[in-house]
């Protein structure tokens, strides 16, 4: 039997850095958040080989005293965290200490650091490079030189460009576990961290690196989502010596909205609602894209606890359950959303990478999460959102409008075509080139449902709407091929899918009605018995309001059993033992249970499917108007069932 012995302590990191440092990506997450939590103002990476040959991060924040080097580097040394109640209330996004033993561990590390600000106490021993406590009192960025050497264009007590420090900085390297003596070095105030050849002395991880492109495309991602949480902070990213990434301070909205298009596309601002709310100690903000511009992959999704990127489960259900309504299966999302809650009622420290985090109140923040989203897209109008819906405009651009004049006509003649008749026409028949059909069969019903004087069906309504008075969906023009309703607004026309429309408005009115009148219940003939997992047992007497609020009624019988009673009239002929087993089992992973509803809205699309208006059917003008009138009115009704 092999014998229990201390590790050594260059083992002790080397294992720490198997936690720590995944990949390159991960070496430069946690220099990053150094560098932020230094309070820098600008940082610039540089990557080579994808980060396995040089990884450099350079900052301008607040540098480390060559006295405090060696313990940056020594394992468990932290300047964050002093005492337990720090680490319960922790807001920095680095505290263990230790990110960079490890690191250098696993690699060739160099640190170069100068301190924005120096106090010596002896002032015989202060290096002319050292500022004292009475010359803080002069304006923070004043260089401090002897009398002779000042610049004649520096007066006291104005402020030159360059922010104080020491004069004199810092360097210290570490290889192989062996740490070199601190040296003096040249430097601007702040640090540079470099970490060479990483994983040379640990050939087993350094197999598992992938191609160069891939890694510095996570780093990348990386930088991105980092840049998302500190629109203040510049970023700098370079891969083999070429620029790759630059993202300028944000200062107002029309500068946020830049940084938000350019890392995640220019229709994102465009097809995205802003997210502002606060209840309960809990402030939510930040942006979610609409269902229509819902993507095929969950690459698009940033969501921040007190400003640190995580991944939690709560947060997931929470977000997927206020889609649940509006997106399709196998659709995902896009937002970029910030948490803001107090330190204490949140723990971060429960992953070594600190990507999740628990939540001492877990139900309150997926409740505040669901209903603050849900509430935000339920907002959503047809007619309200149509210039963010499809990447459309609905004034024309100028490269609309030159290609317009290139063709004859001018671009005041382009901005009144919409309401011509002739401009209605010539869509008509675009129309029908695009559906592949004989453009008579379009052109008929248009013609049927002209009056007797020659007047167009809603003529008398587009020239409302030209003049400004027209709703959001403006009038009924005509209907086309039996499915469409041709519509006009002062943005121009806008074709409606009638069945899909009638089904979102029947829909969104048996769901009101159906929460008005609540849910019945519907009693068994013959008790079910079912057996359960000892917690799922638990949760019917723990969760037993929430139970009879679904339209359950249900008994413990025993420590693995329960016995039900009443079930939701509503799913007659389901599977009540399938459905009892789901609903406890969303309960005992997120404290509430959507199974129910969801099942409910299913019965209600597939009712409101057949209640709706079908293909073919010749609707009126006045018909046509109520239903746009009634889809400006409804919530949701700007997405399809």
């Amino acid at each position: 039997m092999s014998q229990i012995r201390q590790l050594p302590q260059d083992l002790v990191n080397q294992i720490a850095a198997g936690e720590v440092v995944e990949r390159p990506s991960s070496v430069v997450k946690e220099l990053v958040e150094n560098s932020l939590d230094a309070d820098a103002t600008r940082i610039e990476i540089d990557i080579e080989d994808g980060g396995a040959r040089l990884i450099r991060v350079r900052d301008d924040g607040n540098g480390i005293t060559a006295e405090e080097l060696p313990l940056a580097v020594a394992a468990h040394a932290t300047s964050k965290i002093a005492s337990l109640e720090d680490l319960e209330r922790v807001r920095t996004l680095g505290f263990r200490g230790e990110a960079l033993p490890s690191i250098a561990s696993v690699s060739r590390f160099a640190i170069t650091s100068r301190p924005r600000d120096v106090i010596i106490k002896d002032e015989s021993s202060r290096p002319r490079d050292v500022v004292t406590k009475d010359e803080l009192s002069r304006p923070r960025d004043v260089t401090i030189e002897d009398e002779p050497s000042r610049p004649r264009d520096v007066i006291a007590g104005e402020e030159p460009s360059r922010p104080r420090g020491s004069e004199a900085a810092a360097r210290i390297e570490i290889e192989a576990g062996r740490t070199s003596p601190v040296r003096p070095a040249q430097h601007p105030v702040g640090t540079t961290i470099e970490v060479r050849d990483l994983f040379h002395n640990v050939p087993a991880r350094r197999k598992f690196l992938r191609a160069e492109r891939t890694e510095f495309g996570h780093v990348d991602e990386l930088v991105k989502s980092l840049a998302l949480a500190r629109p203040h902070i510049e970023f700098r990213l370079t891969n083999n010596g070429r620029p790759s990434r630059l993202l300028r301070p944000a200062t107002n909205d029309e500068a946020m909205e830049a940084r938000l298009a350019e890392i995640l596309g220019d229709e994102f601002p465009k097809q995205s609602l802003r997210i502002d709310h606060a209840a309960a100690g809990l402030h939510l903000s930040g942006w979610v894209g609409l269902p229509t511009a819902s993507r095929s992959q969950a690459d698009q999704q940033y969501f921040y606890v007190n400003g640190r990127l995580v991944r939690d489960r709560i947060v997931t259900h929470a977000v997927r359950q206020a889609y649940a309504d509006v997106l399709f299966h196998g659709r995902h999302p896009a937002y970029v959303l910030f948490l803001e809650l107090a330190p204490a009622i949140v723990d971060v420290n429960v992953h070594p990478a600190k990507t999740e985090v628990r939540f001492r109140e877990s139900r309150l923040v997926h409740d505040f999460l669901y209903r603050t989203l849900n509430e935000a897209l339920a907002g959503t109008r047809a007619g309200a959102v149509t210039s963010v819906i499809a990447g459309t405009s609905p004034v024309p651009t100028d490269a609309m409008l030159a290609a317009a004049g290139s063709i004859g006509a001018s671009s005041h003649e382009w901005r009144k075509q919409a309401g011509l008749r002739l401009g209605v026409g010539e869509s008509v028949g675009y129309l029908a080139r695009l559906a592949g059909v004989a453009e008579k069969d379009f052109t008929v019903e248009f013609a049927q449902n002209t009056s007797t004087n020659g007047t167009a069906p809603g003529e008398s309504a587009a020239a409302a709407a030209r003049e400004g008075e027209a709703p959001p969906l403006g009038f009924a023009l005509a209907q086309l091929a039996g499915i469409y309703v041709l519509a006009e607004n002062v943005q121009g026309l806008i074709l409606v899918d009638m069945h899909a429309a009638h089904e979102r408005i029947t829909y969104e009115k048996l769901k009101r009605a159906q929460v008005a009148d609540g849910i019945r219940a519907q009693l068994l003939l013959v008790p079910l018995v079912l057996a359960v997992s000892a917690r799922e047992a638990a949760c019917v007497e723990e969760f037993a309001v929430e139970l009879a609020a679904l339209g359950f009624d249900i008994a413990r019988s025993g420590p693995q059993s329960v016995t039900v009673k009443r079930y939701p009239g509503l799913l007659d002929g389901a599977d009540v033992g399938s459905l009892v087993r789901d609903v406890l089992g969303d309960f005992v992973a997120h404290g509430r249970s959507a199974r129910v509803e969801q099942s409910h809205n299913d019965i209600l699309s597939t009712m409101a499917c057949h209640g709706s208006v079908r293909a073919n059917r010749r609707l009126t003008l006045p018909e046509m108007n109520a239903l746009l009138r009634e889809m400006e009115e409804t919530e949701r009704s700007g997405q399809c069932n």
